[in-house]
């Protein structure tokens, strides 16, 4: 009798054991991007223009509507001539860095509202909300608050090309929305980038559409 008990505890393990490697298996992993961030700002905020040049990857939860967004940048200035304008030869003047998080951010599964291309992009989705760190050279921004969370809203559209021979994800910007202390600093246009790698899911492409 002892060893039928015994008996029935093993295959209640092992069963128990083979649900939960089902369920694990079942669970969806979050699709990653990663790519890298080239660009000017504009040379009406203070200190401008900077070069801006980082590295970003974002984890989309297809399951939960979210996704999870860092950057990390590097910006420098130039000096100035007798004039005051922008001195190409004294570059590097200034330099910083700043780490930038959107943590459970909002995922909408279309571009409205994204800046343009030309050549024009296709499908794509973007990820919108208030950030949940801003640093500048790894303390918290001087632009925002000393006492206070950061206030400024990031929208971060990723598309691509369409039909034959193309990417479906190869271009990422990113936003300070109307409103955003950060916008001070970095201004308000579009900070331009690449899309570098995905992990390939097909049911990504199912919920925008693409499917090739």
């Amino acid at each position: 009798m002892k060893s039928k008990c015994r008996l029935w505890k093993v295959l209640v393990l092992v069963l128990s054991c083979g649900v939960g490697s089902m369920a694990l298996a079942e669970e969806p992993t979050p699709v990653q991007f990663s790519g890298l961030i080239n660009d000017y700002s504009p040379s009406t905020v203070s200190g401008g223009p900077w070069e801006m040049h980082g590295a970003w990857t974002l984890f989309v939860n297809e399951r939960t509507g979210t996704a999870d967004f860092s950057a990390e940048m590097t910006m420098s200035g130039y000096g100035k001539t007798s004039t005051g304008a922008p001195d190409p030869t004294k570059a590097g003047a200034g330099a910083h860095t700043h780490h930038i998080r959107l943590t459970n951010a909002t995922l909408i599964w279309n571009t409205e509202g994204c800046p343009a291309y030309s050549p024009a992009t296709y499908g794509g989705f973007q990820v919108q909300g208030t950030v949940s760190l801003i640093t500048g050279n790894g303390s918290n921004a001087p632009f925002e608050s000393k006492t206070a969370p950061p206030a400024s809203v990031l929208q971060v559209c990723v598309s691509g090309g369409q039909g034959d021979y193309s990417i479906p994800f190869s271009n990422i910007t990113m936003t300070f929305q109307t409103g955003s202390p950060a916008i001070n600093h970095f201004g308000p246009q579009p900070i331009h980038g690449v899309v570098r790698s995905w992990n390939d899911r097909r049911e990504l492409l199912d919920l925008l559409g693409m499917r090739r």
